[in-house]
């Protein structure tokens, strides 16, 4: 459907690394979809792909976009951060993380804002109901995946179905409460991270089913490092919570 409209004002974060393939097209959907209350934020990590090129002729003709551009490839986390951060300086009411390859149907973005009427967070669950929703993934990376998930309710007790899904819409309220200063994860542990300070801080937060559909174009950032990262960073948290230092 196009040209839906958008009630409380939205920034969606796209953190970029050589997207030059999806990036138009992925603005172009979404602005042509949602055509009042959402503004786009891309912050590129020095793309050498020229992505942050593309951004800047989107944005001589399209004031709703905007573009940080950030010297190297510093991370998926301290992007969003650094997002959120500037959400909450301009105003907005809600923020929408989402990736830049199409993994995240925009149409979908709608689902996420429509229920914040009754949450704080809203996520994009690949797993809701012991289903499995994704579309295009080895196997291997589904079942680390879906194990991650597993893992992750197991040691926190946190009751979400998808913690590392990284397609979510955050109220203000919820980011002005949480400690983004003592943040410092990425990938998967970044996400873990995000749910369970909003939760532990007693904010709502409820799951929408979507369909995940792996990227056509371009190279997937996960890194080993990231695994090894959620791996403990999921006891870490419990233990910040035990101790109240969250």
């Amino acid at each position: 459907m196009k040209g839906e409209t958008v009630r409380a004002r939205t920034l969606i974060i796209i953190p970029t690394y050589n997207e030059a393939e999806n990036i138009r097209p992925l603005i172009e959907s979404i602005l042509d979809r949602y055509q009042t209350g959402i503004d786009l934020l891309v912050i590129d990590d020095n793309s050498p792909d020229g992505t942050a090129e593309i951004v800047k002729a989107i944005m001589d003709k399209e004031r709703r976009v905007k573009l940080l551009s950030r010297p190297s490839k510093l991370g998926l986390g301290t992007a969003y951060l650094l997002g959120f951060r500037c959400a909450l300086d301009l105003g907005y009411e809600h923020v929408v993380e989402m990736d830049a390859d199409f993994s995240h149907d925009p149409a979908m973005i709608a689902s996420l804002i429509s229920g914040m009427a009754e949450a704080d967070m809203v996520i994009g669950s690949r797993y809701m109901n012991h289903t499995v929703n994704v579309v295009n993934w080895p196997l291997s990376r589904l079942i680390l995946s879906k194990t991650a998930s597993i893992y992750t309710r197991l040691i926190t007790g946190m009751p979400v179905f998808d913690p590392t899904s990284g397609f979510k819409c955050i109220s203000a309220k919820a980011l002005r409460a949480i400690a983004l200063d003592r943040v410092h994860s990425q990938g998967y542990s970044f996400q873990i991270e995000i749910d369970f300070r909003v939760w532990k801080k007693g904010f709502v937060i409820h799951e929408v089913p979507i369909v995940f559909v792996d990227r056509s174009v371009g190279k997937s950032k996960m890194t080993r490092k990231n695994i090894i990262e959620a791996v403990w960073m999921v006891w870490w948290l419990k233990l910040l919570s035990i101790i109240g230092r969250l």
